[in-house]
């Protein structure tokens, strides 16, 4: 067999939660191109027709759903049609979530607990639901998209990093108590990502000079810039592949060695 072939999605479902458009939608057409059948889910029909509409422009055919991943009925439910009307999913990317950036102690309990339900729970629920399936089908694949967070703490994302350290360990858990049945359980963890939810901190300012947080993260970074949602791209077919049978329990940090490096003296 021709080795590049390992790396093909030829045949396979993939469900790429919250992929309506950003990081999730660049995953979910890497998945496409590499030959996935794509779908979706999002908490609000426009927002499923929106992305609907975003795959047809690349040309890719996506079934949209919408469900809340912190539902669990909800979730059971869509699983079940997406079983009934496209076939058992092979692939499962986690990918929805939210921040807030509040400083801890102004933070409301109910705003940390969203926060968790979101990011950490969602997670939990839809896995749980996709994988006897996999099992009964001989295998599959589970991607938490994780964060540098889940290894470092900054100001004001209390709730986030404590989402993202879970859900580092969830995902090593997963891989620990399924990896008999040769389902993969694996997280990305992305560094700053150039999405438009971030285009506000790279914008320049009135005397032409970068944004301070832009400085600060270009600073930060070894490759001296801001990921694109590309960047994740290759990662994701990988850890989705066959290439990635013996790989289990891993967190690939995808941040430009963000996390190797203590910086310059200043």
């Amino acid at each position: 067999m021709d080795f590049t072939q390992k790396f093909s999605l030829k045949g396979k479902v993939a469900l790429v939660t919250g992929a309506s458009y950003g990081i999730g939608f660049a995953i979910a057409t890497a998945y496409a191109e590499a030959g996935a059948t794509i779908v979706f889910n999002d908490i609000k029909q426009e927002l499923v027709d929106k992305g609907v509409a975003s795959y047809k422009e690349q040309g890719i055919e996506a079934h949209g759903y919408v469900c809340d991943v912190t539902d669990e009925d909800q979730v059971n439910a869509m699983v079940a049609k997406v079983e009934e009307e496209v076939g058992v999913i092979d692939i499962l990317v986690n990918n929805a979530g939210i921040i807030k950036r509040i400083p801890m102690t102004e933070m409301s309990a109910k705003d940390f607990r969203q926060v968790i339900d979101i990011d950490l729970n969602g997670p939990f629920i839809v896995s749980k639901a996709v994988i006897p399936s996999m099992i009964k089908k001989g295998g599959g694949k589970i991607i938490n998209i994780c964060s540098m967070m889940s290894e470092l703490g900054r100001e004001t994302v209390s709730a986030y990093a404590a989402a993202k350290g879970g859900l580092k360990m969830l995902t090593k858990n997963i891989a620990s108590e399924y990896g008999e049945f040769n389902i993969q359980c694996n997280g990305i963890g992305p560094g700053y990502i150039a999405t438009p939810q971030t285009a506000p901190l790279r914008e320049k300012q009135a005397d032409g000079s970068r944004h301070p947080f832009d400085q600060f993260i270009v600073a930060k970074t070894p490759a001296a810039r801001w990921g694109n949602p590309e960047d994740l791209q290759g990662p994701a077919v990988f850890l989705a592949s066959e290439a990635s049978d013996f790989v289990n329990g891993l967190i690939l940090y995808v941040d430009g060695g963000i996390l190797a490096y203590i910086g310059k003296q200043p």
